[in-house]
């Protein structure tokens, strides 16, 4: 009952500011993803000490569903992820992102944020306004000045999918502006170069990216983090590796389902 209330709050603030502020959004065309689209991953955690464990499951689905805001109509695309089995004794998590995206300007209206990692928790729930160029944190009231088209930490994902990547060389980088955690983020990731992945279905071809993550608490360097998106229209992140301070995380591919376009696998 709680979320359809924020929901029909947070409709009618998007709802006026569209039409309290009649100017142009970005159009972006989209070929990478369409309602319907799920995406299952399996995560596994390694140590030197305690080799590769089977840590838990992320789940990627956009909606089959079109709710609009302001005339707008939207994906409504849910991460979800949790840990399985002896993982959980040590260390459980249970995070759920929700966004609502407008479907021809890719950019975040509505992002719900519920977070459980080994007790510590998060909720947030953010109203985006564009012509405004602000973000609203409903709890709170504050409002924030944000970077042009930034995206939230769920629609960054979707949108990185949609962007033109034919013409990159080795060592190009693309920069997404981002709001994460109330903070405007210019979020970089570069570009290492094509290959090709051995998956369960068969091999593919892949473009190779590293996120120029900020190097702290967590993550060992600048670049810590390696993702294999597929090398077609879809774009799909078939595989990421990331080492942390006490080992490593790997996400797999594992299932999939209503993809825009079929994944084209090399023939033997």
């Amino acid at each position: 009952m709680k979320k359809e209330w924020i929901i029909s709050i947070t409709t009618i603030l998007v709802f006026i500011f569209n039409y309290a502020n009649a100017q142009e959004l970005r159009k972006v065309e989209n070929k990478a993803f369409i309602r319907g689209e799920i995406l299952k991953y399996k995560v596994y955690y390694k140590t030197f000490f305690t080799g590769k464990i089977n840590a838990g499951e992320v789940v990627m689905e956009v909606k089959n569903e079109n709710i609009q805001f302001g005339n707008r109509n939207t994906y409504h695309v849910v991460g979800s992820g949790l840990t399985k089995g002896a993982f959980n004794l040590f260390f459980k998590v249970v995070d759920k992102y929700e966004s609502y995206i407008d479907e021809d300007a890719m950019l975040p209206w509505i992002f719900h944020r519920r977070v459980d990692e080994g007790g510590y928790k998060i909720n947030q729930d953010i109203v985006f306004n564009w012509y405004a160029k602000t973000a609203k944190d409903i709890k709170s009231g504050k409002i924030y000045t944000i970077l042009p088209d930034a995206q939230d930490i769920l629609s960054v994902f979707y949108y990185s999918r949609t962007m033109n990547v034919k013409n990159l060389k080795k060592g190009d980088e693309l920069l997404i502006n981002t709001f994460i955690d109330f903070e405007p983020y210019p979020f970089k990731i570069k570009f290492i170069g094509r290959d090709i992945l051995k998956t369960e279905n068969g091999k593919i071809n892949c473009l190779k990216f590293s996120p120029l993550l900020q190097k702290g608490n967590v993550f060992k360097e600048e670049a810590g983090m390696i993702i294999w998106f597929t090398d077609d229209e879809n774009h799909i992140p078939i595989l990421l590796e990331t080492s942390i301070l006490v080992g490593s995380i790997k996400l797999e591919l594992t299932k999939y389902s209503s993809l825009a376009n079929p994944i084209k696998f090399i023939e033997e």
